[in-house]
């Protein structure tokens, strides 16, 4: 069976805040959903009820998953004490969510990262709790994670050790993207270009040698692209790193399987190694990678398989005697 590291929640705990408090800008009518930085989209059972998350992971073959709050629920565009008090709520609903289903349900902190003191703070109570990582936007309602104020944030997760997901959110707005869901087709995956390149060129992952970041939709146009930021350092001033230095980051992060193309995805692997590439869904939001283990049998053949499929992912984030990790 298979181990989903990018599936979504949205814990009734945090729901029942927003609903309660017209300061975040979030209507929820109906199960629907409007405002809060996303398009409207609906609610549907498999976000908030356990039964529901399991029923639907059992139909596609999904053993365990590690689930986070999506972007919708990662509150930047609030004052720190109501984003703190947000992610608390949404922290115990992921505890309680995942704690009905040990053996099939892990979680990521949802963090308040617009006051980085207070999200270390939220991380290790998370930690406490259970949690098995930090799940993080691109931007910061508008702030780069390469920027100074992140510096102790970045710190505290190296050394605390768990991956840290980082999820497109807050994208840069883009005329050329306004029609056709261009925002999410190529805002997305830009998003997370942009967000790694600045890490590595502002020396994030050199300073801190033991952080690990897990990127999604395959990281973006990243690893396609990364050999023109590789040139660019050798020839433009600008730029105050080394070739060597981009491709040593390359062995700090783990990149999910959302690719939508398996002639893509296999690519992936060979420039990544199959080491780096753990299943991913975005259960259950509609650009979810529907059918994984199809997917999978398509793109490779096993021990590759049963490696990019469960085994990547019970290592990384320490999921012994989950369903779906090897014995």
């Amino acid at each position: 069976m298979l181990i989903d590291i990018h599936n979504h929640v949205m814990p009734t705990e945090a729901l029942d805040v927003l609903r309660g408090d017209p300061g975040y800008g979030v209507t929820i009518e109906d199960d629907r959903w409007t405002g809060g930085h996303h398009v409207p989209f609906t609610i549907t059972a498999a976000f908030h009820d356990p039964a529901a998350k399991i029923a639907e992971m059992d139909a596609r073959g999904i053993g365990s998953a590690v689930v986070s709050c999506p972007p919708p629920l990662m509150r930047y565009d609030v004052g720190s004490d109501r984003g703190a008090s947000f992610c608390a709520a949404a922290n115990d609903g992921m505890a309680k969510l995942c704690g009905g289903y040990p053996d099939r349900l892990r979680w990521l902190a949802n963090l308040p990262m617009q006051d980085p003191a207070q999200a270390v703070r939220l991380y290790r109570a998370a930690l406490r709790q259970g949690c098995v990582g930090a799940a993080i936007g691109t931007s910061i309602a508008g702030r780069r994670l390469d920027e100074p104020m992140f510096a102790e944030f970045w710190a505290a997760a190296a050394e605390l050790g768990p991956p840290v997901l980082v999820h497109p959110a807050f994208n840069q707005a883009h005329p050329g993207l306004d029609p056709y869901y261009l925002q999410n087709v190529i805002g997305n995956p830009l998003e997370t270009t942009v967000m790694v390149q600045r890490m590595i060129c502002a020396g994030v992952f050199a300073r801190h040698p033991s952080l690990r970041l897990v990127v999604l939709h395959g990281g973006g146009f990243l690893p396609y692209q990364a050999g023109r930021l590789a040139h660019a350092s050798g020839v433009r001033p600008e730029i105050p790193v080394t070739a060597a230095d981009v491709w040593r980051a390359f062995g700090q992060m783990y990149f999910d399987t959302i690719t939508h193309d398996v002639a893509a995805l296999r690519y992936l692997v060979q420039r990544v190694g199959a080491d780096h590439v753990l299943l991913g869904t975005d259960l259950p939001f509609d650009m979810a990678l529907a059918e994984p283990d199809e997917v999978l049998a398509e793109a490779f053949d096993e021990p590759l398989r049963g490696q990019i499929g469960a085994a990547n992912a019970a290592r990384l984030f320490g999921l012994d005697g989950m369903r779906g990790a090897p014995e």
